[in-house]
């Protein structure tokens, strides 16, 4: 109703919803459609990181001695039921150095309590299942390397971090590279992780076209061509076509790369058990399944439906610290199963422990109690790294499976003269304000965001709001409204001539994306076009998502439009899959526009390029590209912030909530801990243990 009221004001202010120019305006060269930028508002962030190296950070390497919990000692390796805790560790653990911890050492104890809006789908993550996110399977999984905590590493010594894979090298001719996995590290139920986890994850579930990694982990994510290969069982060799591509060490962290337990969902799968199909294998581990295999460093305990999701420690965790004591320092992990919205709400009254802030309609009121002297929780804001746009289908071979009207708005979708007007009936400053007033959200055109590292103004091309040449050009594509009811309708012998209408794919599990897409449908409303709403819960919305049964679809984009070094082969359909709005039909081609095939030449130089001016330059191109001929819609950015209570120390200065990953694996929660005078009384499974896989809970 807001929109509504809005917009007939605008509409009033103009002279009526039918003002339009002449079609002689699609005579106007395309420049005089763009516009100046506007800079965003000024808006400091609160905190700086503190710039290190990776080795100030980590190392692996044997201690002396190894510690645990007082009471694991007492209650399961005297007892016979575990073994001691140094045969437990690799070889040589993965080392934290003390001098990288803000608050050194830590000690052991109390639980971090987080909030989330979404609901597990089971623990299958590899065959694509969701965990309901809120760093839940950030919790549970470990990948071969890892990039959260890359926003405190310099610079100039920017890679992903050595992780499962401790090491790695690269042939003389940079074809091959081989890495060495953590040796002697065991799954939290104490089997044997090694290369056999590796390639059951590559050969049985990437290069199978029929499962779909939770996070889109395909082929084309390491390299048209890529191959790898156990060599023993803690060393593999990735041989690529490119040469030196280091840009794929950075998908081989969360969430693209994260091996499975073999040993666990290897007889659930069809190639090795005749009796499942593949929907089976995906849904063989339900939320009810409790004591999941993980390299992570809490293991699912208990599940109550629309309640809480209870994770313990993992007994078997390959990290400490540099006294030799096994991580993680907190003994539990909570998940209470609510609402994003929540999730803000209770993080800023105490009863939670931790939100990614990111739900702008929150700022004003959590910026306000955070400023009190007796709130529990601090607030640190980031740059801004949230942005949202809309995405057209740009499908027009089949995937998904389009009706006639479908395939209709799939070539309007494809039609550049179609993009411009959408984007033009855009008012992206009330979009901004709808959200929330103030410095926080800034005029957003598509592509990489402001502020980040290959962001580059001058090639950024902007056309600005104007409802009349968007109606023009409309008018120029023979989209009238014969029918006389205020929609426009297709030219005669498309779609039956009826009205063009267009659904708008959109998650109700969070407001702003439901509030940014209900904006947008009102804005198309001057412009003829009749936009439907398909609102759906994240799960349910990501399969829609990811089968292409959607025409629009209003969302947040993710990692590749931030660093770029980070998801970066969907920035362009560099593969049948790797974009999230135009795949491969069922001929496996993807019908590419000409400038999408400028912009796969861009990306694929980007990824096999290790000049930074280099990468500079084609980032410039890439965003002009992209621009121009307005990819997505963009429609605003803005900042996040993190809310951790106070009583939680190592927390890192400057922890974006999302960067290279989500601020849950940026803060390291392994070293986390609260001090013995501050802990609390929250753990729900003291003295615990995960159980056997399958298992009713805890030991």
């Amino acid at each position: 109703m807001r929109w509504e009221v809005l917009l007939k004001k605008h509409i009033y202010a103009l002279g009526g919803a039918g003002l339009l120019l002449s079609v002689s305006m699609l005579a106007l060269p395309a420049q005089e459609l763009t516009g100046e930028l506007p800079d965003p508002p000024e808006f400091a962030a609160q905190s700086e990181p503190n710039f290190v190296s990776i080795s100030d950070i980590l190392e692996f390497r044997a201690l002396p001695e190894y510690h645990e919990p007082d009471w694991v000692t007492s209650k399961y390796v005297e007892t016979g039921k575990l073994p001691p805790v140094a045969e437990r560790l690799p070889k040589e653990p993965m080392v934290y150095k003390a001098a990288n911890m803000p608050d050194g050492i830590g000690v052991y104890g109390d639980t971090m309590r987080h909030v989330i809006g979404g609901r597990p789908e089971g623990w299958n993550y590899i065959g694509g299942q969701s965990q309901g996110w809120g760093g839940i399977d950030i919790g549970l999984s470990e990948c071969l390397t890892r990039t959260g905590p890359l926003f405190e590493v310099k610079a100039d010594e920017l890679e992903p971090m050595p992780n499962l894979a401790k090491s790695w090298e690269w042939s003389e001719d940079g074809h091959q590279l081989t890495m060495h996995l953590i040796e002697g590290a065991k799954w939290s139920d104490g089997d044997p992780f090694d290369s056999e986890d590796v390639m059951f994850y590559w050969n049985d579930n990437i290069l199978d076209p029929n499962v779909s990694p939770l996070n889109g982990g395909t082929p084309e994510t390491f390299g048209e061509g890529t191959t790898l290969e156990a060599l023993d069982a803690y060393t593999i060799r990735w041989t690529f076509k490119e040469v030196r591509p280091t840009q794929y060490l950075y998908a081989m962290a969360y969430g693209t790369f994260c091996p499975g337990p073999s040993h666990i969902l290897k007889p659930e799968h069809p190639k090795y058990n005749a009796d499942n199909t593949y929907e089976e294998y995906k849904n063989a581990f339900p939320p009810e399944y409790m004591n999941i295999p993980v390299m992570g460093a809490w293991v699912p305990v208990e599940y109550r439906p629309d309640d809480i999701i209870v994770m313990r420690r993992n007994p078997y965790y390959w990290k400490v610290d540099e006294n030799g004591n096994q991580l993680p320092y907190l003994n539990e992990m909570h998940y209470r199963l609510s609402t994003w919205a929540d999730r803000d709400v209770q993080a800023v009254a105490g009863s939670g422990d931790f939100s990614n802030l990111e739900q702008a309609e929150s700022y004003v009121e959590a910026l306000r109690r955070s400023a009190e002297d007796s709130a529990p929780a601090r607030l640190q804001f980031g740059a801004r790294t949230i942005g949202y746009a809309l995405r057209m289908n740009l499908s027009g071979n089949g995937w998904g499976e389009p009706d006639e009207r479908g395939q209709a708005v799939r070539e309007l979708n494809r039609n550049l003269d179609f993009r411009k007007a959408v984007t033009m009936a855009v008012d992206r400053q009330r979009l901004g304000d709808s959200l929330v007033r103030g410095p926080f959200t800034a005029i957003y055109p598509g592509g990489l965001y402001a502020g980040t590292t290959y962001y580059d103004k001058d090639s950024t091309v902007y056309y600005p709001y104007n409802l009349e040449a968007a109606n023009a050009l409309l008018d120029g594509l023979g989209l009238m409204d014969t029918d006389g009811n205020g929609i426009r309708n297709f030219p005669e012998g498309t779609a039956g001539g009826a009205d063009v209408e267009i659904t708008v794919l959109a998650n109700t599990d969070y407001g702003t994306d439901t509030n940014l897409a209900e904006g947008v449908i009102a804005q198309m409303e001057p412009l003829g076009l009749r936009v439907i709403a398909n609102f759906q819960s994240g799960t349910a919305r990501d399969d829609i998502a990811q089968s292409g049964q959607y025409d629009w679809s209003v969302e947040r984009q993710g990692s590749e439009m931030v660093s770029v070094v980070q998801g970066t082969a969907a920035l362009a359909p560099t593969g049948p899959r790797t974009s999230y709005f135009h795949r491969a039909g069922s001929d496996g081609t993807v019908d590419l526009l000409p400038f999408e095939t400028e912009l796969v030449d861009v990306v694929n130089k980007f990824i096999a390029s290790s000049d930074n001016a280099e990468r500079a330059e084609l980032m410039k191109q890439y965003q002009r590209l992209y621009t121009e001929n307005v990819y997505s819609v963009g429609l605003t950015q803005y900042p996040g912030a993190l809310i951790i209570n106070k009583r939680f120390a190592n927390i890192p200065a400057g922890a974006p909530i999302f960067m290279f990953n989500w601020a849950e694996d940026n803060i390291i929660r392994e070293r986390v801990f609260v001090p013995e005078d501050k802990q609390g009384d929250y753990e729900l499974h003291p003295e615990t243990l995960p159980g056997e896989p399958g298992g009713a809970g805890p030991m």
